[in-house]
């Protein structure tokens, strides 16, 4: 992996990352997430899928500033007030439809639901990575234990100073 020129993309599920560290204690540096993708896996695109809420705007501005490609996807405001905007099926289909103009893909999420693209992307040597937030990721994913990189353990020169 010393060829610069090689052009991975990362595709990032936001919500599974930010609560996954934060339930550790501590919370993701965003800008050093970005860099260390750039440095350590050559990430050329980081797509990085979140539900949208009226109000961040400057967030959504910031994480394109700081180089990732924000998807949003519309959120529902539930009875009790919580907001629900499950990215699962963007993210899968911008893989998809990149899929042509990366080598390599990395996706940034424990959650069990991309076992089917991790299962896929595998089978066609187009997998370098599944980055877990932390240990307690969805064991339909330990079979592709040999990808994993858990972010946790990256917390010292990840975390948010």
């Amino acid at each position: 992996m010393k060829n610069k020129k090689i052009k991975n993309y990362a595709f990032i599920d936001s919500q599974n990352l930010n609560l996954g560290v934060r339930s550790q204690g501590w919370k993701l540096d965003w800008k050093k997430f970005r860099q260390y993708l750039r440095n350590k896996y050559y990430v050329a695109h980081a797509f990085l899928f979140i539900g949208y809420k009226a109000g961040n705007e400057a967030l959504y501005t910031r994480m394109q500033q700081i180089g990732y490609t924000v998807i949003l996807k519309p959120t529902l405001e539930l009875p009790d007030g919580k907001v629900k905007g499950n990215v699962d099926a963007e993210l899968v289909l911008h893989t998809m439809i990149e899929y042509n103009n990366f080598k390599k893909a990395i996706i940034v999420s424990g959650d069990g639901d991309f076992y089917c693209l991790v299962e896929y992307l595998a089978n066609k040597n187009k997998l370098l990575r599944v980055l877990a937030p932390n240990k307690h990721y969805s064991s339909l994913l330990h079979k592709y234990n040999n990808y994993i990189v858990r972010v946790d353990l990256l917390k010292e020169s990840l975390r948010q100073k």
